[in-house]
């Protein structure tokens, strides 16, 4: 269930932009999140591999719900891992860790929203 706290992607409309992050709250008049491009995931990624200082991050905005155009759970389909266990795979925390969403230390340099 899509929830506040959830990993998920958000595809946009009018100009077209796909979006992933942490739901902040989901209303009848827009979305609030935390939430990065998803062109910008792997740079992001590797950036918290070589755990360098931040220069990419999960930005705060609200969204008007007119530019929704789905909200998708970021889960795995299949065979096909979700970006999150990507993530978890390949840095070695989960990305709730990393963010400090589970009452955990933000990575140093990181400004939780």
């Amino acid at each position: 269930m899509i929830q506040s706290g959830s990993i998920v992607l958000v595809y946009l409309l009018n100009p077209t932009e796909k979006l992933w992050g942490v739901l902040d709250q989901l209303t009848s008049h827009g979305v609030h999140l935390r939430a990065l491009g998803v062109s910008s995931f792997e740079d992001w990624m590797a950036q918290a591999l070589r755990d360098e200082p931040p220069t990419l991050g999960l930005a705060t905005l609200y969204v008007p719900l007119f530019r929704v155009e789905k909200i998708y759970l970021d889960e795995p389909v299949g065979t096909i891992e979700s970006l999150q266990d990507r993530f978890e795979r390949r840095v070695g925390v989960t990305v709730a860790e990393y963010l400090g969403l589970d009452g955990l230390s933000p990575p140093t340099g990181e400004v939780p929203s």
